[in-house]
């Protein structure tokens, strides 16, 4: 399955956010480890007040009809702030994060990103956008 034009993108409308809920969560709470509850309370209202203000700005990325992933790009600077890109777990090692990656930074001069310290494939990507360029 790593065929690169296996994924389209769709824009994301107020019938998704609650999956975009859940993706942003999801990939929040995997990398911030040992959170108190307090903050893991205050992480999800924060989620759940900021998705909808953005959910014009949100792409989905689908696959045979299928919901698999987001992303969410932004201008910033002199350059596009990958601000997220969420693949899910049944679906990541296939091509297709590498392949939006590939896309992003064919068509953007600078690519910005940030990552949880714990993100250790995002450091490592991180790596291959500063060797880039």
């Amino acid at each position: 399955m790593k065929n690169n034009n296996i994924y389209k993108l769709e824009r994301a409308t107020k019938d998704d956010i609650e999956l975009l809920i859940s993706y942003k969560l999801a990939s929040i709470l995997d990398y911030a480890k040992n959170l108190p509850k307090e903050e893991i309370e205050r992480i999800t209202n924060y989620v759940k007040t900021t998705i909808p203000t953005q959910i014009g700005d949100y792409e989905l990325v689908v696959i045979d009809n299928k919901k698999v992933g987001c992303i969410l790009l932004e201008k910033y600077e002199d350059g596009i702030l990958l601000n997220e890109l969420y693949i899910d777990k049944n679906y990541r090692r296939k091509g297709i994060g590498t392949t939006i990656l590939n896309n992003i930074l064919n068509n953007n001069a600078k690519v910005y990103l940030w990552v949880y310290k714990e993100n250790t494939p995002a450091l490592n990507l991180r790596c291959v956008l500063d060797c880039r360029g």
